[in-house]
Protein backbone atom coordinates (compact mmCIF):
# COMPACT_ATOMS: atom_id res chain seq x y z
CA UNK A 1 0.00 0.00 0.00
CA UNK A 2 1.61 3.11 -0.82
CA UNK A 3 1.73 6.11 1.68
CA UNK A 4 -0.74 9.30 0.40
CA UNK A 5 0.77 12.78 0.89
CA UNK A 6 -0.92 13.04 4.20
CA UNK A 7 1.12 10.48 5.65
CA UNK A 8 4.62 10.58 7.12
CA UNK A 9 6.78 8.23 5.50
CA UNK A 10 8.99 6.09 8.07
CA UNK A 11 13.33 6.51 6.24
CA UNK A 12 15.64 3.92 7.52
CA UNK A 13 17.83 5.50 10.29
CA UNK A 14 21.41 5.50 8.67
CA UNK A 15 24.65 6.52 10.53
CA UNK A 16 24.66 10.33 11.87
CA UNK A 17 27.61 12.29 11.56
CA UNK A 18 27.72 13.22 15.12
CA UNK A 19 27.99 9.29 15.92
CA UNK A 20 30.19 8.38 13.22
CA UNK A 21 34.12 7.45 14.38
CA UNK A 22 35.79 8.35 11.32
CA UNK A 23 38.41 5.15 10.54
CA UNK A 24 42.04 5.33 9.76
CA UNK A 25 42.06 4.75 5.78
CA UNK A 26 39.36 7.57 5.29
CA UNK A 27 41.42 10.11 7.90
CA UNK A 28 44.66 9.37 5.69
CA UNK A 29 42.82 9.45 2.42
CA UNK A 30 41.61 13.07 3.52
CA UNK A 31 44.65 14.17 4.93
CA UNK A 32 46.45 12.98 1.62
CA UNK A 33 44.07 15.39 -0.39
CA UNK A 34 44.71 17.87 2.45
CA UNK A 35 48.98 17.25 1.93
CA UNK A 36 48.68 17.69 -1.85
CA UNK A 37 46.83 21.48 -1.47
CA UNK A 38 49.06 22.19 1.41
CA UNK A 39 51.99 21.18 -0.86
CA UNK A 40 50.64 23.33 -4.04
CA UNK A 41 50.66 26.50 -1.88
CA UNK A 42 53.86 25.34 -0.53
CA UNK A 43 55.41 25.81 -3.80
CA UNK A 44 54.09 28.55 -4.32
CA UNK A 45 55.96 30.01 -1.42
CA UNK A 46 58.87 28.60 -2.64
CA UNK A 47 59.02 30.26 -5.79
CA UNK A 48 57.88 33.66 -3.91
CA UNK A 49 61.14 33.03 -1.53
CA UNK A 50 62.92 32.40 -5.23
CA UNK A 51 61.88 35.71 -6.94
CA UNK A 52 62.91 37.05 -3.96
CA UNK A 53 67.02 35.67 -3.57
CA UNK A 54 66.82 36.75 -7.38
CA UNK A 55 65.43 40.19 -6.81
CA UNK A 56 68.15 41.75 -4.25
CA UNK A 57 69.24 42.01 -1.18
CA UNK A 58 66.32 44.02 0.19
CA UNK A 59 63.42 41.32 -0.70
CA UNK A 60 65.23 38.24 0.15
CA UNK A 61 65.58 39.75 3.59
CA UNK A 62 62.14 40.57 4.37
CA UNK A 63 60.92 36.71 2.69
CA UNK A 64 63.87 35.35 5.06
CA UNK A 65 62.67 37.70 7.89
CA UNK A 66 59.35 35.92 7.25
CA UNK A 67 60.13 32.44 7.21
CA UNK A 68 62.06 32.68 10.29
CA UNK A 69 59.88 34.01 12.16
CA UNK A 70 57.99 31.53 14.72
CA UNK A 71 55.08 31.54 13.11
CA UNK A 72 57.23 30.73 9.69
CA UNK A 73 58.59 27.84 11.20
CA UNK A 74 55.48 26.44 12.53
CA UNK A 75 54.00 27.08 9.20
CA UNK A 76 57.46 25.42 7.39
CA UNK A 77 57.11 22.44 9.67
CA UNK A 78 53.96 21.60 8.79
CA UNK A 79 54.72 21.68 5.38
CA UNK A 80 57.57 19.50 6.06
CA UNK A 81 55.05 17.19 7.46
CA UNK A 82 52.81 17.51 4.95
CA UNK A 83 55.59 16.77 2.42
CA UNK A 84 56.59 13.44 4.30
CA UNK A 85 52.66 12.39 4.69
CA UNK A 86 51.91 12.67 0.92
CA UNK A 87 55.20 11.05 0.47
CA UNK A 88 54.83 8.26 2.39
CA UNK A 89 51.08 7.68 1.79
CA UNK A 90 52.05 7.44 -2.06
CA UNK A 91 54.74 5.23 -1.34
CA UNK A 92 51.90 2.88 0.44
CA UNK A 93 49.37 3.31 -2.81
CA UNK A 94 52.77 1.90 -4.94
CA UNK A 95 52.46 -0.88 -2.54
CA UNK A 96 48.45 -1.05 -2.96
CA UNK A 97 49.00 -1.20 -7.33
CA UNK A 98 51.40 -3.82 -7.11
CA UNK A 99 48.10 -5.48 -5.34
CA UNK A 100 49.56 -6.44 -1.99
CA UNK A 101 48.35 -5.15 1.05
CA UNK A 102 44.93 -5.04 0.73
CA UNK A 103 44.03 -7.36 3.81
CA UNK A 104 42.14 -5.51 6.59
CA UNK A 105 45.13 -5.65 8.96
CA UNK A 106 47.88 -5.06 6.53
CA UNK A 107 45.85 -1.90 5.69
CA UNK A 108 45.68 -0.49 9.44
CA UNK A 109 49.47 -1.72 9.64
CA UNK A 110 50.56 0.29 7.15
CA UNK A 111 48.43 3.25 7.49
CA UNK A 112 49.76 3.70 11.18
CA UNK A 113 53.46 3.15 9.29
CA UNK A 114 52.71 6.04 7.05
CA UNK A 115 51.41 8.52 10.25
CA UNK A 116 54.79 7.11 12.39
CA UNK A 117 57.38 7.73 9.30
CA UNK A 118 55.50 10.58 8.20
CA UNK A 119 56.21 12.21 11.96
CA UNK A 120 60.02 10.56 12.20
CA UNK A 121 61.23 11.60 8.92
CA UNK A 122 59.84 15.45 9.66
CA UNK A 123 61.82 15.54 13.29
CA UNK A 124 64.40 13.48 11.27
CA UNK A 125 64.85 16.33 8.60
CA UNK A 126 64.58 19.39 11.02
CA UNK A 127 67.35 17.89 13.37
CA UNK A 128 69.33 16.95 10.48
CA UNK A 129 68.73 20.81 9.47
CA UNK A 130 70.00 21.96 12.88
CA UNK A 131 72.95 20.47 12.85
CA UNK A 132 73.47 21.44 9.41
CA UNK A 133 72.70 25.22 9.46
CA UNK A 134 74.81 25.78 12.81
Amino acid sequence: MLPNSTEKRIRPLSPNIQIYRPQLTSVLSIANRITGVALSAGAVVLVIWLVAAAAGPQPYSVVQGAITSWLGQIVLFGFTFAFFLHLCGGVRHLVWDTVHGFELRSIYISGWAVVVASGGLTVAAWVVSYFVAG
